[in-house]
């Protein structure tokens, strides 16, 4: 075990004891270019508990941290918030070295770990109100299933207001600053709007209904020590504030286009289209799936109010690398947009509608049939394609306006 890591203190009885992944590139296919880090934390009353663990190889580098502060043994409990093992792939192996009182978790987070570890885990399970005394501190726990997984809860610690919120609010972002109030706000945002659009953006209705059920509680939030990313504590507000925009997802004056191309010639229709967009006063995100990669298209796709997808026909279908970003897209089953389909073809010419099948299933409103051109488009044909982005600009402003009246 190194000596060389140190805990960090987020307040008087609070330390972080986690561990920074610099090299993590990919998480569920989401690319994560800035790394992460697997936040634990150590809260310190007459009994002392450990809030979460880590990615099982970063098992080193957490004891090191809590051994700068405590003997490890001397933890009394573990508690664990969430099941994925990047928070509990080291916690068998801490369990077993620590040898705690208590292994505490939400009752689906209990049925998940024995799941996971086997029967060698015993856990009591605790629900929403109840409550760990642990002599000068107390920590409640709330059960917030679906945010992200049915054994997801949070934890809270009154005396100093701070809420162990596990994956929400969080964001994967190496760095060596341990606090949000230290990083630079465009990098939270990006780190933070990409999380969620990746992480949580199929899961509006229950994190809207979890944030609700916080609320009622009447719990206040002075710092915010999510399970990856930076703490937040002097702009709790602001992520806050930015949850709440994405959660409603409004339609915006934004379209996102999104092509792959074999010939170049259905990248010159999504230039064109693009044009035309612009003429008609959006904001325009123009992405090719061979530079961008799907959880970037995410990203864009969170803040937009329009999805164009394009592609050429192989072999009757949809060229692949469209066809997993499209794949990608609908299991994150955004919300309030218009889309178009588009692409260039050779002699069959399948994949626009077989776009438009795939979006129309995402609830995505199609006001114009898909637009397909034969081989290289012509300057006549680019024209079309230009016009055909006017019109959906317009489409777009209808639909934004529609959707404004029919919400109040």
């Amino acid at each position: 075990m190194s000596i060389s890591f140190r805990a960090i203190k987020v307040s008087d009885k609070v330390y972080w004891v986690g561990a920074i992944d610099w090299s993590v590139r990919n998480f569920h296919g989401y690319r994560t270019s800035s790394g992460t880090t697997y936040n634990a934390f150590l809260v310190m009353g007459e009994k002392i508990a450990l809030i979460d663990t880590v990615k099982k190889p970063f098992y080193d580098e957490m004891l090191a941290r809590i051994s700068s502060i405590i003997d490890p043994a001397k933890i009394d409990y573990i508690i664990s918030n969430h099941a994925e093992m990047d928070h509990t792939g080291a916690l068998l192996q801490t369990i077993r070295s620590v040898k705690p009182e208590k292994v505490i978790a939400s009752i689906k987070g209990a049925e998940a770990l024995l799941k996971h570890y086997g029967p060698e885990l015993k856990i009591q399970p605790v629900k929403s109100g109840d409550s760990l005394d642990l002599g000068t501190v107390h920590l409640m726990f709330e059960e917030t299933r679906m945010v992200h997984w049915p054994d997801s809860m949070v934890t809270y610690m009154p005396e100093d207001k701070i809420l162990f919120s596990q994956d929400a609010f969080g964001m994967h972002l190496a760095s060596s600053e341990r606090f949000a109030d230290q990083i630079d706000s465009s990098v939270l945002y990006r780190e933070a709007a990409t999380y969620f659009a990746n992480i949580l953006m199929p899961l509006v209705v229950p994190i809207s209904s979890r944030l609700d059920a916080l609320t009622k509680t009447g719990w206040k939030f002075d710092i915010i020590a999510p399970d990856h990313g930076p703490i937040w504590r002097q702009n709790v507000s602001w992520i806050v504030n930015n949850y709440t925009q994405w959660l409603q997802r409004k339609p915006t004056n934004k379209a996102v286009i999104v092509f792959g191309t074999m010939w170049e010639s259905t990248e010159l229709m999504a230039r064109a289209i693009s044009d035309g967009l612009i003429e008609g006063g959006v904001r325009v995100s123009l992405m090719s799936v061979d530079k961008c990669f799907r959880s970037d298209v995410a990203a864009e796709v969170l803040d937009a109010g329009a999805l164009f997808v394009g592609s050429p026909t192989l072999n009757n279908n949809i060229f692949p690398s469209v066809m997993d970003v499209l794949t990608y897209l609908k299991g994150l089953r955004p919300k309030n947009l218009i889309g178009a389909a588009f692409g260039s073809h050779g002699w069959s010419g399948e994949a626009p509608e077989q776009i438009a099948e795939v979006l129309r299933s995402m609830k995505v409103e199609m006001p114009e049939p898909p637009l397909k051109i034969t081989y290289v488009p012509q300057e006549n044909e680019l024209i079309q394609c230009r016009e055909f982005g006017i019109r959906m600009a317009k489409k777009l402003n209808n639909y934004i306006e529609s959707y404004k009246n029919n919400r109040g």
